[in-house]
């Protein structure tokens, strides 16, 4: 069996659960980051639950988009970085010597903080991947997939009628939205978020939120956010980093309301960051 099959059939078996029995999407064991002798990540341990959103706050520089892009294994793009410790996503360890890197990535799509369409169509914004990864064939079957796609991000009402135009003249919460349904066209099982809204307006963050909601109905969802409110308002479960440390790690309700430790109610209470 493949990786991307194992993978696969992992998922659907994950789909086949009680659906009000939290399973375990993505599990951290132990790992820690270096970039040359720089530890960036200081032995982080977390379970991340499927179907739901999970936040990552803390200031800057302590470690969160770092953790965050470990995820799909965007930090090997680093030469200088060095990762050690187990991340397993549907229980496959994603940095194992025989695992497919592009497999991951289709599995584990990312959405990063500056809107960045590519430089072509609408359409084809969202179907370079999916005919790239043999998912869909050009013609009906694409064009049912674009449509489905553009939909999940709440996009298709307000670009059906232009799919040819680019994608880089959308407003700027267009574009993130674009960027959205191009991440779940490849049908991923986790969507990583990377301050997906911080370049964005009120009512364009409001929208980007409320699909985030909609979305966890069929994705896992990991958000870095500098917005507590933001992640107060979405996230299932949130995590504070602190220097490279998971210092907290609790339902969203509990973190805010009733934090455990005194690092965690000072920066959420604005006494530092």
């Amino acid at each position: 069996m493949t990786m991307e099959n194992g993978f696969i059939q992992h998922a659907l078996h994950a789909q086949e659960q009680d659906s009000t029995q939290e399973s375990i999407k993505v599990q951290v064991k132990n790992l820690n980051l270096f970039y040359g002798e720089k530890q960036a990540l200081n032995s982080i341990n977390m379970d991340i639950y499927t179907k739901k959103i999970t936040a990552l706050i803390g200031p800057s520089g302590c470690g969160k988009s770092t953790f965050l892009r470990c995820i799909n294994r965007m930090n090997d793009l680093v030469q200088s970085c060095l990762v050690e410790g187990y991340i397993g996503v549907d229980g496959h360890d994603i940095y194992d010597k025989e695992i497919d890197v592009v497999a991951v990535r289709k599995r584990v799509g990312m959405v990063f903080q500056q809107p960045n369409p590519f430089p072509k169509s609408i359409y084809e914004n969202i179907a370079y991947a999916p005919i790239m990864h043999d998912i869909v064939k050009k013609g009906k079957e694409c064009d049912e997939l674009v449509e489905r796609a553009l939909r999940g991000a709440n996009l298709w009402d307000e670009v059906k009628d232009k799919l040819k135009d680019p994608g880089t003249a959308l407003s700027g919460g267009q574009q993130q939205r674009l960027c959205i349904a191009r991440a779940i066209a490849v049908e991923p099982d986790v969507i990583l978020m990377d301050e997906p809204t911080s370049a964005l307006d009120p009512i364009s963050t409001e929208k980007i939120e409320n699909l985030m909601l909609d979305l966890k109905k069929n994705y896992t969802i990991i958000i870095v956010t500098h917005n507590m409110q933001q992640a107060a308002r979405i996230a299932d479960y949130t995590a504070f980093f602190h220097m490279g440390n998971l210092i907290e790690y609790s339902d969203a309700k509990t973190l805010f309301v009733n934090p455990k430790e005194k690092k965690t109610e000072d920066y959420i209470t604005g006494r530092f960051g």
